[in-house]
């Protein structure tokens, strides 16, 4: 009830009785008790004089305080023996237990992470299936996307980095930022999953992919792609990335017309 009455400054003795679903004898009797500790004020509603009106007292909003540090605490002893692959399983059972049983979808939590155990295999899996589904692709080009992620394992780590973004919990999408030279990084293997596009994942992968380049001390970004991939291809843009080069290609088993394009640092 004390979490309750912390979410706004006055809550009607009613309305609470109904939030939380409690015998209104009980919710009268805890009120009472909570006045009688200071812990509440008490007075009858502006609109309606037959309502009472209940508001945490500053000692409330103090014990408020203490409990939720406390709850954070408790959840934290539980959380602090699993492991990060357990809690991001966690994390996603939770958003589909709300899925299921609210009122409503909760906001979707997007993060970009590490690469884990898996991971690797992932990102081969999915560009093969999804750019077989939308593009006509034949399987050299999983073939060629386990070739990039091989030699990023074995040697690209140096002065490179990866990103997984997931949506509660799960895979949605991933960016690879490779050395091409020296002083030239590569952006590869952009991907979002169909069923989370259209939230700015695809943007915030490229955009992480740009600052990594440029704390690294990079001084252009190039990527590598073709002109049937026009989502991407306006990511680029958006992100400052200009058409330097393109030419016709079979690839693939397709026609193709490939680009590449460059970004300054």
């Amino acid at each position: 009830m004390i979490f309750e009455l912390a979410q706004r400054d006055r809550s009607e003795v009613a309305g609470l009785r109904r939030s939380l679903d409690v015998d209104a004898g009980y919710v009268s009797r805890i009120l009472s008790r909570f006045h009688a500790d200071g812990l509440i004020h008490r007075e009858r509603s502006a609109d309606d004089a037959r309502r009472q009106v209940v508001g945490l007292t500053d000692r409330g909003r103090a014990v408020y305080r203490e409990l939720d540090a406390r709850s954070g605490d408790q959840i934290g002893r539980i959380l602090a023996d699993l492991s990060e692959e357990d809690q991001r399983r966690l994390v996603g059972a939770m958003g589909a237990v709300e899925a299921i049983l609210g009122d409503r979808r909760s906001p979707e939590l997007c993060v970009l992470r590490a690469f884990g155990p898996g991971d690797f295999g992932w990102v081969v899996q999915r560009h093969g299936a999804v750019y077989a589904a939308e593009y006509g692709w034949d399987a050299t080009f999983e073939a060629l996307v386990a070739r990039v992620v091989a030699d990023y394992v074995e040697g690209g780590r140096e002065r490179g980095d990866a990103w997984i973004a997931e949506i509660d919990g799960e895979p949605a999408g991933c960016v690879f930022c490779v050395p091409k030279s020296e002083r030239v990084a590569q952006l590869r293997l952009l991907l979002v999953e169909p069923s989370a596009r259209g939230r700015g994942i695809g943007e915030r992968l490229v955009e992480e992919c740009v600052r990594f380049a440029r704390r690294s001390g990079y001084d252009e970004l190039v990527l590598w792609t073709n002109d049937v991939l026009a989502g991407a291809r306006r990511i680029y843009q958006r992100a400052g990335f200009e058409l330097v080069e393109e030419a016709p290609h079979h690839a693939f088993g397709r026609d193709l017309v490939e680009q590449t394009w460059r970004l300054t640092l």
